[in-house]
């Protein structure tokens, strides 16, 4: 049989992913493997009418279809992600119908399930035969027994080719909504939202004043009394995605520093506002793949959080109700980054004025969140992700994200360790010795003792 693996990694053959598809090869010798690397060439691809429709036909002419990838900020990397965006742009999509297909991952297991969940959802919108995903931590084909685990799940793969077994959906196609947005105008300026003083930035891939978006965008700076700035993405000097170099580990340092404006534009546009909304047009299951490339390239800072204490939300035009997925991820990046979602604005739902209402609402709980200091506590979206980070830059990545570890040092992020929590031990080593005895145990009432210390802050009036 034969096989087409798209190679979602920007460093090519090079990449830890691939080694994973060289292990099947070794192992089944018997098929042909076709690697096309799809995300080191994406800008030839992108230019070459031919090239791309040379990708389709092998896909055309395979028996089952690869696709593999590293993680790229809880999805795949901008330049696989415009790919996936030629394919539906190009009317390319009878080519994957029917076509098994697989998908594997390589990561630490941050955020894998979005990324996954996000490419089965492209297999179902292109009609395909999906068998599954295989998540793969970064380090597994090190070891015998996962080694052997994914060797097991390409063999169910070619199985599943060979007998023509039949494949489930998990994606329904998305439903658009054909609506013109209408704004009104705000006629009284008593009615629009004073920024007190508070730095406010809008960051958009599209602000066409025709589309819906670029009319929810004008609405909602003309909700503030005060000029507020916005910025087009496409008018930001960005060379390329991000190449995974991993340069940046050692001390934060970009490869494309000096090279183009993004850095520029992320310190001191994105970095220095106290307010942040984010904004786009849905494009197959996520937004952009040029919103994907900013977000690729603001990893320069690894795993370090940089908008710190900023209020921050999304208006967005498209059926974001139906991709739960991606309002996950808007909410865990905005948690991992120390700052506070207050809201997600689109056009799915409502009338023009419902639309008009909630954006100026937006504007208001924005400045009145900032002026405040307020922030939700963390969901485990937030509290889960960090962990992972501070416990893998902690152990065996710390000599690739030195930079990491030292600002974790510097932050205590390693304070949280539970291992280091002084009264947590001091209870234990008191507590437990007394738990082992049947007595004592069977005689303490756990649910008045876990109550205890709450009836003490209710029961004082200076709390």
């Amino acid at each position: 049989m034969k096989f087409t693996v798209l190679n979602g990694s920007p460093k090519g053959a090079e990449s830890v992913t691939m080694q994973y598809i060289l292990y099947i090869k070794k192992k089944h010798p018997e098929h042909e493997y076709d690697i096309i690397n799809i995300a080191q060439t994406i800008k030839k691809i992108e230019s070459d009418e031919n090239r791309f429709k040379d990708i389709i036909h092998r896909v055309q002419e395979s028996d089952g279809v690869i696709w593999g990838f590293p993680l790229y900020v809880m999805l795949v990397c901008s330049q696989y992600k415009r790919f996936i965006e030629l394919v539906f742009e190009k009317n390319a999509e009878a080519a994957f119908e029917n076509k098994y297909t697989i998908v594997i991952s390589t990561s630490i297991h941050f955020y894998d399930h979005t990324a996954q969940n996000y490419m089965q959802s492209i297999c179902d919108d292109l009609k395909m035969k999906y068998v599954g995903n295989f998540p793969a931590d970064s380090w597994d084909l090190l070891w015998p027994k996962r080694r052997a685990r994914w060797l097991l799940f390409a063999e169910e793969f070619i199985n599943h080719i060979e007998n023509n077994f039949p494949t489930s959906r998990h994606y329904a196609p998305l439903n658009l909504r054909d609506f013109k947005y209408t704004p009104s105008e705000i006629t009284d300026d008593s009615k629009k939202i004073d920024t007190l003083g508070k730095k406010i930035l809008v960051v958009s891939d599209e602000t066409d004043k025709n589309t819906n978006i670029g009319k929810m965008l004008k609405r909602f700076r003309d909700s503030f009394s005060d000029e507020i700035e916005i910025i087009n993405l496409n008018d930001i000097d960005i060379k390329g995605g991000c190449i995974s170099c991993l340069q940046c580990g050692y001390d934060h340092k970009c490869s494309y520093l000096g090279k183009d404006g993004f850095i520029d534009f992320w310190e001191n546009m994105v970095m220095t506002k106290d307010i942040l909304v984010f904004a786009g047009v849905i494009k197959d299951r996520y937004l952009s793949s040029r919103w994907k490339m900013v977000q690729d390239r603001a990893f320069y800072m690894t795993h370090t959080p940089t908008l710190i204490g900023k209020q921050m939300g999304y208006i967005v035009s498209g059926p974001l109700s139906q991709i739960p997925n991606l309002s996950e991820m808007f909410q865990g990046h905005i948690e991992l980054q120390g700052s506070n979602l207050v809201d997600i604005i689109t056009d799915e739902f409502g009338t023009s004025e419902e639309i008009d209402a909630l954006l100026l609402d937006f504007a208001r709980r924005l400045v009145t969140f900032s002026n405040t200091d307020y922030f939700k506590p963390l969901t485990f979206l937030g509290e889960g992700g960090r962990k992972i980070f501070r416990d893998d830059i902690y152990g065996r990545n710390r000599f690739v994200f030195m930079a990491d570890h030292e600002y974790y040092e510097k932050h205590g992020f390693y304070n949280t360790f539970p291992q280091n929590d002084e009264r947590a031990k001091k209870m234990n080593e008191k507590l437990i010795p007394l738990m082992k005895i049947d007595k004592v145990r069977t005689k303490i009432n756990m649910k008045k003792e876990f109550l205890r210390p709450f009836l003490r802050v209710l029961e004082d009036p200076n709390k």
